[in-house]
């Protein structure tokens, strides 16, 4: 049980890992505070950084970890770039990114606590990825 609890978190949290890369690069190109840049630039590679151990505790496991559902990946873009073909600011970007944030932080909270007998590392890796979203939406308030 241990050992399966274990490789299901860490493939969600490698599909968080994922979404969350994915959306800080759908919005990048339109930021135009260099600070808000700057703040999710090094979201993203902290996100980077936790998808390489992600796939370093997958590999001893051989999994090929998991991606996003398509579909989520899909409208998750869709939502964004017609936010932003009405509204291309600062706010609308921090709205786009908070709501995602908090999307994750649920769900993530959600599977910590679904797989209970999963090994320390793995919920640790889950909650710092936690941690890293909840930090991104605070963050990003001062543009709301």
């Amino acid at each position: 049980m241990i050992e399966q609890d274990t490789v299901k978190l860490l493939r969600e949290c490698d599909a968080g890992v994922k979404m969350g890369i994915e959306s800080i690069e759908d919005v990048l190109g339109h930021v135009r505070s260099h600070t808000m840049e700057r703040q999710l630039t090094e979201c993203k590679q902290a996100h980077a950084a936790l998808g390489s151990e992600l796939q370093t505790l997958l590999d001893r496991y051989h999994d090929a970890g998991k991606n996003p559902p398509a579909l989520a990946s899909a409208m998750s873009e869709m939502m964004t770039n017609l936010k932003l073909a009405v509204n291309e600011t600062d706010a609308t970007i921090a709205s786009v990114m908070t709501d995602g944030c908090n999307m994750g932080v649920k769900s993530l909270n959600r599977y910590l606590n679904q797989y209970k007998a999963a090994d320390e590392v793995s919920k640790d890796i889950a909650k710092r990825l936690i941690n890293l979203e909840a930090k991104l939406a605070v963050d990003l308030r001062a543009y709301l």
